[in-house]
C-alpha cells in the first residue's frame, strides 16, 4: 500500500490509501506478522529457557500440522486415483460392451445381406426360367 498525504488547508489533512498490487499487501502482512512474532518473543517476560521451550513447542506444533496436512493430501490423492481407476474400468467395460454390440450388428447385417442376395438370385433364376418358357411357348406357337 502507498499512503499519500494531501494538504487542503493547514488545519485539514486528508490521507488517501491507494492499493497498487494485491500480492504486495499479502507480503507486507506476512512480513509484519513475522516481525511481530519475533518482537513478542524478544520482549516477552519469560526466561531464555521458557522462550526456547515456547519456540520448540511452536515448531513441533507446526511440524505436526504439516504432517497432518501431508497425510490429508496423500489420502485425497489416493481417493482421487481410486476414483479415476474406477471410472476408467467402467468406461472400458462400456467400450467392450459397445464393441460386442457393434460386432453383433455387423454380423447380423452381413447375414441379412447374404439372405437378401440369395433371395434375389433365386427370384432372378425363376424369372429367367419363366422367360425361357414363354419364349419356347411362343416359338412353338402356343401362347
Amino acid at each position: 500500500m502507498h499512503m499519500a498525504r494531501y494538504d487542503m488547508n493547514d488545519d485539514d489533512h486528508i490521507i488517501i490509501v491507494e492499493e497498487r498490487d494485491g500480492s504486495s499487501g499479502l507480503s507486507a502482512f506476512l512480513l509484519g506478522a513475522a516481525i511481530g512474532a519475533g518482537l513478542a518473543l524478544i520482549f516477552a517476560p519469560q526466561s531464555g529457557v521458557e522462550t526456547r521451550r515456547t519456540i520448540r513447542r511452536s515448531a513441533e506444533k507446526a511440524q505436526e500440522a504439516t504432517k497432518r496436512a501431508g497425510v490429508k493430501v496423500t489420502d485425497s490423492l489416493s481417493q482421487a486415483k481410486a476414483d479415476i481407476e474406477s471410472r476408467l474400468d467402467s468406461a472400458k467395460s462400456t467400450l467392450d460392451l459397445k464393441k460386442t454390440q457393434v460386432s453383433r450388428a455387423v454380423d447380423a447385417g452381413r447375414e441379412a445381406a447374404r439372405t437378401a442376395r440369395e433371395d434375389l438370385e433365386r427370384r432372378m433364376a425363376e424369372q429367367r426360367t419363366a422367360d425361357a418358357s414363354r419364349v419356347r411357348d411362343h416359338d412353338n406357337g402356343t401362347s
